[in-house]
């Protein structure tokens, strides 16, 4: 027993003098300027964003900063160098300037960080209470129940924030259902303002349908029915996604992966950093998990990110070298 304790504290030694060589030991950084992230304004891009700083700041030895943004502007951010990663781009939601983007050479894709959704839903209350309604075309003939406040002669569609790109989604979606006659659109503000929306009518048992994506806290943790869409149809899907789309057709909305891309010169200038990022992957029911203890925890964002790494080293330590995430476990265990 006593030898055994001896060569158990050996161990420990020695993995303690291994851990602090290797912190001591840690490469100079790629960059000599902070590593600028794109932080659009959603909980999964923010909680992403926040676990890829820790990793980068401890693990690589960097500065990191944040600009905070819409999809779109910070999209352009990315092409122009004023950030150096988009971390969640869903790109079937701004196909167009994505190819244009990838064609001029200025942005590279490095890696799919997970594989989203979006589409409509209603509370389950509210498909119980109409039976008929399955399909997001069975809206058709029910506007009564989801009055628009603004304009009692149609209903209301509970679309994403204003200036986000799903909004052509939602708007091309109506005219492909036939809808634009019953129902009408309505953009929140912003993102707080589109969740406390949901939110409130749901605590309240009041009707609504509404836009709203996967991963998220918000769909884990309400009991809800997704409506179901047609077939996905690729020409269809195309138009849907373009704001020029003269005669939106119905198809469904297909899974697909979300990327993480890199301005080109920041992968030049940082192969390291880049080669991290182009590894990062989450299982979307680990994520969505990760968001809904957040939820439930009433978390900050941050104490979300630091949540994951400590949940899940079997996850992120295969996006880095051994030396690295030898040094993120330190950091973390401090």
């Amino acid at each position: 027993m006593r030898i055994n304790r001896i060569l158990t504290a050996a161990s420990l030694a020695v993995g303690t003098a291994l851990s602090l060589n290797a912190h001591a030991q840690a490469p100079a950084c790629e960059l000599d300027r902070p590593m600028k992230f794109g932080g659009m304004n959603w909980e999964s891009n923010l909680m992403l964003v926040g676990v890829q700083r820790y990793i980068v700041e401890h693990g690589y030895g960097c500065q990191t900063a944040v600009e905070q943004g819409d999809t779109l502007p910070m999209f352009a951010a990315l092409q122009r160098g004023d950030v150096d990663i988009n971390t969640e781009i869903w790109i079937t939601q701004m196909q167009k300037p994505w190819d244009e983007a990838i064609a001029s050479g200025k942005i590279k894709q490095v890696g799919s960080v997970f594989t989203g959704t979006d589409g409509w839903y209603v509370p389950r209350y509210t498909a119980e209470k109409f039976p008929q309604l399955r399909n997001a075309a069975d809206l058709k003939g029910l506007h009564e129940a989801f009055i628009d406040a603004e304009d009692p002669d149609k209903g209301r569609i509970y679309g994403c924030a204003v200036g986000w790109t799903c909004g052509t989604i939602n708007a091309n979606l109506l005219k492909a259902f036939k809808l634009q006659d019953e129902y009408l659109v309505y953009s929140p503000g912003n993102a707080a303002a589109q969740r406390a929306a949901i939110s409130s009518a749901y605590k309240r048992k009041k009707d609504i349908v509404f836009y709203y994506w996967t991963p998220t806290s918000l769909i884990g943790s309400l009991d809800l029915v997704k409506l179901k869409l047609p077939p996905v149809d690729e020409k269809a899907l195309a138009c849907i996604t373009d704001p020029q789309c003269q005669d939106p057709q119905p198809t469904g909305l297909a899974s697909y992966p979300v990327v993480t891309a890199v301005n080109s010169a920041f992968a030049q200038r940082a192969p390291q950093l880049t080669a991290f990022l182009a590894r990062v992957n989450v299982p979307e029911d680990v994520l969505t998990k990760t968001l809904g203890h957040m939820e439930r925890e009433s978390l900050e964002i941050e104490d979300a990110s630091l949540y994951f790494l400590q949940q899940y080293p079997q996850i992120w330590r295969k996006w880095v070298p051994e030396d690295v995430a030898a040094r993120v476990q330190q950091a973390l265990a401090g």
